[in-house]
């Protein structure tokens, strides 16, 4: 729900908040008969419950000029995550949330539970992380506990819920007499071993030292978990169930949050070394994983890349598709305008035939003006372009605009065998594996050529750069999926791409995208170093 006055994230009106929630705060105590109502509602309503009320403390704020106790305003992001979990829980479905360091997701997630146990009886939420320090140390702002007991401590005596601190807050346990409800801690492989609860926070996952024993000790402790964590490579269980299809997945990243931006992005470059903050920033599971095709801050770079670079995306607006059967995998389209990404989307063929996503992907095609459609030929896709004809057929019956179709074989040889590839001596067919392995190789160069210009200050032809629009759907998802493929050198020396590397599942959304610019990578791959150099020279427009 919307914040009831208005507030700037990088610069907030903490007198705007505070005068607000005290003239509320006048009101109730003036006609305490309110007061039941409004609880019934926060029941349902957490987001708002922390928007109204809620404050958190942070010792940085003073060398800001800030005091280091704030009204907890979320933004949009974090009020979606609240949403999220209580969702959710609701469901009695398991989660993951993945996140850039200094999102506030400790804040949220002791907020999210002490909110839960204010206004619905018999509430119970766990928490556990790897070390009982993180979980509950008093008078160590870091533990979860700590954050907690001054979250409710901040809060109007009406909506305690018969909490004080002294009687009810002993050790890895918050207790709130007049609801029965709890909030309980748990550390190290004694995770999930306590009572029941209603929900349940991992905190810090991906960092679990024995996760087999958390997850066989979970199973049977809560209908909903939650873990949270920032990434620690692939090897690990948070990662794989991450990128199992099986767990809904909540990302916070740093781009959703209004206090930071590109220049908040390249202190954090000054300061971290590029794995920490490929992992810890940008959310990258393969940063630490040797051969990633296309690294992180490569992809990071081209994120708006147009806008930052003052081009205006110009050019045919263009589709892909990566076709899927009726089992976990999704079909996906990319949509384009030139070099920038406006639209990904994804969807499952369950209970359909390959016709139905073909179809799907026309009335996309219609949506975003796309005349064009190249899709994946191998495999499934063999059978779309004769789907494509009887939908194109209906359509010039019905005079409506038919749409191009193109087929992509990333089993087939590579285009332009002869031509040398770009800072090699070796040619094309000498170079790649297949047609896949080049249009991949063809799509690192995009975003190598775009890190090089936005970072770096090297320009190029401005056709030749890659762009994902910041308001793209499934932004994130593609971000990450960008990252996952890795490369190798097989027995006879020529590239060849894994694009679902042990532990993860096919990037539709990133398969996609390669299918979309698989076409222009001919004239990418034959690029001359004296036309580079060129390249390099030319003014930027």
């Amino acid at each position: 729900m919307p914040l009831q006055f208005s507030h700037d994230f990088k610069q907030p009106n903490i007198v705007a908040a505070l005068q607000w929630r005290a003239e509320r705060l006048q009101r109730i105590r003036a006609n305490p008969e309110t007061l039941p109502a409004l609880k019934k509602f926060y029941a349902d309503h957490p987001a708002q419950f922390i928007n109204d009320w809620g404050c958190t403390m942070d010792p940085r704020n003073i060398d800001r000029g800030l005091p280091s106790v704030m009204p907890f305003l979320l933004f949009p992001k974090q009020e979606e995550w609240i949403e999220w979990c209580f969702g959710q829980w609701k469901q009695r479905r398991n989660g993951i949330t993945d996140k850039s360091r200094d999102m506030g997701a400790s804040w949220m997630v002791v907020a999210f539970g002490v909110t839960m146990c204010l206004f619905n009886e018999g509430f119970s939420a766990g928490y556990g992380s790897r070390k009982e320090e993180y979980v509950d140390k008093i008078g160590d702002p870091k533990s979860l506990f700590w954050k907690a007991r001054e979250f409710i401590n901040m809060l109007p005596i009406e909506f305690r819920a018969g909490w004080v601190r002294e009687r009810h807050s002993p050790h890895l346990r918050i207790i709130f007499p007049d609801m029965m409800s709890v909030m309980t801690g748990e550390a190290g492989d004694n995770i999930g071993r306590g009572d029941r609860t209603s929900i349940y926070f991992v905190d810090e996952s991906a960092h679990i030292e024995r996760p087999e024993l958390v997850e066989a000790s979970l199973s049977a402790t809560t209908n909903c978990r939650i873990d949270l964590s920032s990434v620690n490579g692939m090897n690990n269980v948070f990662a794989q169930k991450r990128f199992s299809g099986k767990t809904d997945v909540f990302t916070l990243h740093w781009r959703d949050d209004p206090r930071k931006d590109d220049a908040w992005y390249a202190v954090q470059q000054e300061k971290l070394d590029p794995v920490t903050l490929a992992q810890e920033v940008d959310i990258d599971y393969n940063a630490s994983v040797k051969g990633v095709l296309i690294p992180s801050a490569w992809v990071q770079a081209a994120v708006d890349a147009c806008a930052r670079l003052g081009i205006k995306p110009t050019g045919a607006k263009a589709a892909s598709m990566d076709v899927a059967d009726e089992g976990g995998d999704l079909n996906a389209l990319c949509g384009t305008h030139g070099v920038q990404i406006e639209l990904m989307d994804q969807w499952t063929g369950k209970g359909d035939d390959i016709f139905g996503s073909v179809e799907h992907a026309f009335h996309l095609c219609d949506e975003g003006g796309y005349r064009e459609l190249r899709y994946d030929g191998d495999g499934l896709g063999a059978g779309v372009r004769g789907d494509a004809r009887v939908l194109n057929a209906q359509r010039k019956k019905n005079r409506v605009a038919e749409i191009d179709i193109e087929t992509f074989q990333g089993s087939e040889s590579v285009v332009n065998p002869n031509d040398k590839v770009e800072g090699t001596e070796r040619t094309n067919e000498d170079y790649f594996a297949n047609r896949k392995a080049q249009a991949w190789w063809s799509l690192r160069n995009r975003f190598k050529k775009t890190y090089r210009w936005v970072v770096e200050g090297k320009p190029c032809d401005p056709d030749e750069i890659i762009s994902i629009a910041p308001d793209c759907p499934l932004r994130q998802k593609l971000v990450a999926e960008l990252s996952q493929p890795t490369y190798k050198f097989n027995d006879v020396n020529k590239i060849v791409v894994n694009k679902a590397p042990q532990g993860t599942k096919s990037p539709n959304l990133a398969d996609a995208v390669m299918i979309r610019f698989s076409g222009n990578d001919k004239k990418l791959l034959r690029i001359s170093a004296k036309t580079m150099q060129a390249m390099r020279t030319r003014t930027p427009r």
